[in-house]
């Protein structure tokens, strides 16, 4: 399947009459070196301008799927692609073109058309963690290990209704070794286990950090931008594991997992998913 991933944005340059100028850049997602870039003044930036530059990429050989990770380009980018019969994939996984773009940002600074300003090229506005809905709070939740060489033997074959294990981030993908504690969190979510676990589904889970605070929290990314509050808590205890579970993810590549299931008893499972930061 050929993959492009899309990036449509204002970039820290003006040209010569002082208009902002937006970029168009197309990635292959095999490769981060760009297969295409366009700049264009923010004024002329339309889904017609956009259109008319997909033919020129790859010698017109349009893609399978196109990615994008930029809240603010993905109605744009959709538009465009609905009119070439191509599906638009909104994820934070656009790991070719975030290489690309940070390549490019350390040469803007020599660029004759740069307006000296902080920039971060990968930067997206987020909102505040909103509470989980109250009809899918778990019951409990603990966190956990599982060996990086028993995490796939593990889940992979097992019947999981919902499961989500990308496979460039399997522990033999990031050259993890078979020994290494992967941590992760689970949810008992008793009834409300399989509602739970298809609404995750549904908001795309991306990784669970430990924010500490008053109280502290862990928090879940999602989707593009979206944050959810997991849990609250105030024991040292638990915030002194959970910072050793923040710890375990920063040693092994921000690998970790999210398992839901009705009970403790370790017989059925409702949800499963390899997360990466």
């Amino acid at each position: 399947m050929k993959i492009w991933q899309v990036d449509c944005y204002r970039r820290p340059l003006k040209n010569e009459s002082g208009q902002p100028l937006w970029e168009l850049l197309v990635c292959d997602a095999s490769d981060s070196a760009p297969l295409f870039s366009n700049l264009c003044p923010q004024s002329e930036v339309n889904a017609d301008w956009v259109r008319a530059q997909f033919p020129q990429v790859n010698h017109g050989k349009l893609p399978d799927k196109i990615q994008v990770f930029r809240p603010q380009s993905l109605s744009l980018i959709e538009t465009v692609a609905q009119s070439f019969g191509i599906p638009v994939e909104p994820t934070r996984r656009t790991l070719a073109l975030k290489r690309s773009l940070i390549d490019r940002a350390k040469e803007y600074p020599s660029d004759p058309r740069y307006i000296r300003e902080n920039y971060e090229p990968l930067a997206i506005d987020k909102p505040p963690p909103l509470p989980l809905p109250e009809n899918l709070w778990g019951e409990q939740w603990r966190m956990a290990t599982v060996k990086a060489g028993d995490l796939i033997d593990t889940f992979a074959d097992l019947p999981i209704p919902v499961k989500e294990i990308p496979e460039f981030i399997t522990p033999i993908q990031l050259g993890l070794a078979s020994t290494v504690a992967v941590p992760g969190i689970v949810i008992y979510g008793g009834r409300s286990s399989m509602q739970l676990a298809r609404w995750l589904q549904e908001i795309n889970p991306v990784s669970i950090n430990y924010i500490p605070g008053q109280p502290d929290g862990l928090i879940l990314e999602a989707g593009l931008c979206d944050r959810w509050v997991i849990a609250t808590f105030e024991d040292q205890e638990v915030a002194a594991a959970a910072q050793n579970y923040q710890t375990r993810k920063q040693l092994i590549k921000g690998l970790h997992f999210l398992l839901v299931q009705p009970d403790d008893s370790g017989m059925t499972y409702s949800g499963f998913w390899l997360l990466q930061d």
